[in-house]
């Protein structure tokens, strides 16, 4: 049996009230009503309703407050403002303080059942994503786990009784034997990373990560990562050159996890360039963002692919030459958005890339010392 709607109106007016339930109950929804703001919000806590009418002018606390209380108590609440002062000032303050809609009095019933199918669609979808984003969570570490019990735990015994046979039988192997034993080490090695990489892109960053936020130098962040892609730019003759603004605020959340965002955005710039290229990293503060530019003058993004090229495993058509998982990015743009950030990318086919990362600065009144 399909469950009713849970409506409450709000009103201290009784024609209001009496018009309402005589429309909705029609519509076998499960009404409560109450006649002003006080007792409308002690009754949303008892009655848990889906949608709630509320009246924006009533003695005693406003419409207004209402819909405040209402947004801190249920964010997924549904709430339609009902009003005979209805002006562009109001409904857009009604609109900023959470409500779905507006309804000026005096209404038609049509307009009344109108309104109320339509919130009561909002809220059934709105329950749908949060059901959906719980259940993502939930097959996130439930996978997390699995990898790592079932995945990690075997090759890393695996890898151990490797070093300990390559140590029992020393100088018996020939070099052949020895050759084939090293292989053996070096895939499994690559195996184990492998895993720690699905690992990190699948439970990390998590609310756990928030715990450990504090001012962030985000010129320390980058140095790292240079320092930690210039073997490889080294090896493909790539110049890599920074530019950070001085002074260059810093911002809360974890030196860590940043670090291995803009390291696997300036290692994913150094792969993709051509031989003899160069990568572009830049930093600079405005607008009360921090934001950090990668650019690359190499292979490029096909138009059809950049839609995709944060999604986990996905590799581009100018990716096929070069090894990788496509996690990276992946990655990146989880970190990046744990920190209340924004990544982004735009690219030309045989041009090149850029890469945008962009970082709130802490609120003036609780300001992080600039960068060193």
């Amino acid at each position: 049996m399909e469950k009713r709607s849970r409506i409450l109106i709000i009103d201290d007016e009784e024609v209001v009230l009496d018009s309402c339930l005589a429309v909705l109950k029609r519509a076998n929804h499960e009404i409560a009503v109450a006649r002003d703001g006080t007792a409308g919000l002690a009754l949303a806590q008892e009655f848990g309703p889906d949608l709630i009418l509320v009246d924006l002018m009533m003695p005693g606390i406003t419409g207004f407050e209402v819909l405040e209380a209402l947004r801190a108590a249920d964010p997924a609440v549904v709430a339609i403002v009902i009003t005979g002062y209805s002006t562009v000032g109001s409904a857009v303050e009604a609109m900023k303080r959470g409500a779905f809609d507006f309804l000026p009095k005096p209404f038609t019933p049509d307009e009344l059942r109108l309104i109320v199918d339509r919130g009561l669609e909002k809220r059934r979808l709105v329950l749908e994503t949060l059901a959906l984003r719980k259940e993502r969570e939930m097959v996130r570490e439930n996978f997390a786990a699995i990898v790592s019990h079932e995945l990690r735990s075997p090759l890393s015994a695996v890898q151990q009784n490797l070093y300990g046979l390559a140590a029992e039988l020393g100088e018996k192997l020939d070099d052949t034997q020895r050759n084939r034993l090293e292989r053996m080490k070096v895939r499994i090695a690559d195996m184990l990373k492998l895993i720690e990489t699905w690992l990190r892109a699948v439970s990390v960053p998590n609310d756990d990560i928030r715990e450990r936020f504090a001012p962030v130098s985000l010129r320390t962040c980058i140095d790292k990562a240079v320092e930690t892609a210039q073997p490889h730019a080294t090896r493909k003759d790539v110049a890599i050159t920074e530019t950070v603004a001085e002074a260059l605020p810093c911002v809360r959340g974890d030196e860590v996890s940043l670090t291995e965002a803009v390291v696997n955005v300036v290692n994913n710039a150094v792969k993709y360039s051509k031989t003899g290229g160069k990568v572009e990293v830049k930093a600079a503060a405005a607008d009360g963002r921090v934001t950090i530019s990668v650019a690359d003058n190499g292979v490029g993004i096909a138009p059809e692919d950049l839609p995709f090229v944060f999604d986990g495993f996905f590799r581009g058509k100018t990716a096929a030459a070069e090894t990788g998982v496509g996690l990276g990015l992946a990655l990146a743009r989880r970190i990046v958005e744990s920190h209340d950030g924004a990544i982004s990318v735009e690219s030309q086919v045989g041009k090149g890339t850029t890469f945008v990362i962009s970082l709130p600065v802490p609120a003036p009144d609780n300001p992080s010392p600039a960068a060193p």
